[in-house]
């Protein structure tokens, strides 16, 4: 679960920075030429395979560890005060894990499918597909807009836990370094959701 999630965790560095490319051209020719280098490397298509086969695993892994997880209390406490001894968000990892999952479905489906599959009819200065075309459409919609933010509020407190957890379920603790290790995952949490979300909000 930790070397998926942290596998996972590079892998939005980096869409979101060629994502960003947004927020520096308002014509959208730079983000289309991040995008047409996405879609036209072959070490990039390659590695989509591999992503995708890490996102399976991540939620298959997911979903396991929570089954287990309620079959082992299958009787609730009479009282349980859960914030004593962990967050909220850290006890609805499966909650928030299956949010993220049907927001994915929607984006893959808006975005990666038709970059990839279906095709773009339009074409930017530059004769590439004109995929921030296809942005600027789907956020004149304010529901996807609202979709998008509210998705990275649950992408935020998945990180919230989830960063520092890979890296405690494969040992890496150190009384040095854990809290180093925390402070940076809490800012990561915080800095590339909200990127992301501000990207639908910018191109309204």
């Amino acid at each position: 679960m930790g070397i998926t999630g942290l596998f996972l965790i590079s892998f939005l560095v980096v869409h979101c920075f060629l994502n960003a490319f947004v927020f520096f051209d308002n014509t959208g020719v730079l983000f289309n030429e991040g995008a047409h280098f996405m879609a036209t490397n072959w070490i990039i298509r390659a590695m989509e395979v591999v992503l995708m086969a890490g996102l399976l695993l991540h939620i298959v892994q997911g979903a396991r560890l929570t089954f287990q997880n309620q079959a082992a209390r299958p009787v609730k406490y009479a009282y349980n005060d859960g914030n004593a001894n962990s967050k909220w968000y850290s006890r609805s990892m499966g909650l928030l894990g299956t949010l993220l999952l049907i927001f994915l479905i929607v984006h893959l489906s808006q975005f990666w499918t038709v970059s990839r599959f279906t095709g773009i009819p339009t074409i930017d200065a530059n004769g590439h597909e004109d995929l921030y075309a296809v942005m600027k459409e789907t956020f004149s919609n304010i529901g996807w807009v609202i979709l998008y933010v509210l998705s990275m509020i649950s992408l935020g407190y998945h990180l919230l836990h989830g960063f520092a957890s890979a890296f405690q379920t494969l040992g890496w603790n150190h009384k040095k370094y854990t809290p180093i290790i925390k402070a940076i995952g809490v800012w990561f949490s915080i800095l590339i959701p909200l990127i992301f979300a501000a990207m639908p909000v910018w191109t309204i």
